[in-house]
């Protein structure tokens, strides 16, 4: 079952398009992928399903229902441009954005502890945002967007401002809300990402909807016909009527090739042809990045 769906969303801003009836469907406990180039309309989106702009035409539902403006406050959101009070301390800035989204103030203290503590950051309690680096501020952001503990969530470019270590941090930290019940929507150019993390994606380009499922499948099914074909020292195989050449890469002592196959040839017929080549180390069905399919699909529409 959904726990969010859109449906048929469109917006346009002035002589810009920026979705054009896209939609989406969000299993309950998931994490989901929002991608796309600049300018493809994600933030677009999120900004809508949070309530901040309105669409010209679709539907919004959550848990089944349509989406009401009172059900912003069960939705978590960390923009891509943060929103910080520069000059206001750390500590007073949670604890207002906790109230804001309906807590006690003894339960918003009982909990903002609990968060400074585990991302190690009691220290910055009294210290002025201004103070702070971008990392750090993403780091305050974070905590005051899941600190009600909603159950949908939307991040856009939540990793931004950190270093790899600190961006591991956030990225457990995302695994360990979908384990607590949590359904996460988040948009990211970073690939390795949606692959760590992501249950499900979709994909949009110049405002429309052109990839969608489960992570895993799209991987299996975008790798048919597609193999990894290492070779010991620096071999090289010409094309034929049995396979094309995707890539080719020595390196360590090794030849790296990967080829698609094409029409009815099995894995036997090549597996021939490169025993008569040279000494083979492996054959193995190739799954492509995430990344790798990204830029087929984009550039396949250009």
């Amino acid at each position: 079952m959904a726990l969010f769906e859109a449906r048929d969303i469109t917006k346009q801003f002035a002589t810009t398009l920026a979705l054009d009836k896209v939609s989406l469907a969000i299993p309950e406990q998931c994490i989901y992928g929002l991608l796309g180039p600049n300018g493809a309309g994600k933030t677009t989106l999120l900004r809508i399903i949070n309530q901040i702009t309105g669409p010209d035409s679709g539907e919004m539902f959550l848990n089944g229902r349509k989406l009401k403006p009172e059900d912003v406050t069960g939705i978590g959101y960390l923009p891509e441009e943060r929103g910080l009070y520069k000059k206001m301390k750390v500590g007073e800035q949670a604890l207002y954005f906790a109230q804001l989204k309906g807590l006690t103030k003894a339960e918003a203290m009982k909990r903002l502890r609990y968060w400074f503590r585990k991302l190690d950051i009691v220290d910055w309690w009294g210290k002025k945002v201004e103070e702070l680096s971008k990392g750090m501020q993403q780091k305050v952001q974070f905590i005051t967007t899941v600190l009600h503990e909603p159950k949908l969530i939307i991040f856009d470019e939540p990793f931004t401002g950190f270093d790899p270590v600190n961006a591991n941090i956030i990225k457990n930290e995302i695994l360990f809300l979908r384990e607590r019940g949590a359904t996460i929507l988040f948009s990211t150019h970073n690939m390795g990402s949606v692959e760590e993390l992501c249950d499900n994606i979709t994909l949009i380009d110049r405002a429309k909807t052109i990839l969608e499922g489960r992570v895993d499948e799209i991987r299996k099914k975008w790798a048919a016909n597609e193999y990894d074909l290492v070779f010991q020292g620096d071999t090289k195989i010409e094309e034929n009527g049995m396979y094309k050449i995707l890539n080719h890469q020595y390196e360590n002592g090794y030849s790296t090739i990967r080829l698609k196959t094409i029409g009815d040839i099995t894995v036997n017929d090549i597996l021939k042809t490169a025993i008569n080549t040279g000494s083979v180390v492996s054959f193995n069905p190739a799954l492509p990045s995430m990344n790798e399919i990204f830029i087929r699909v984009v550039e396949s529409r250009n």
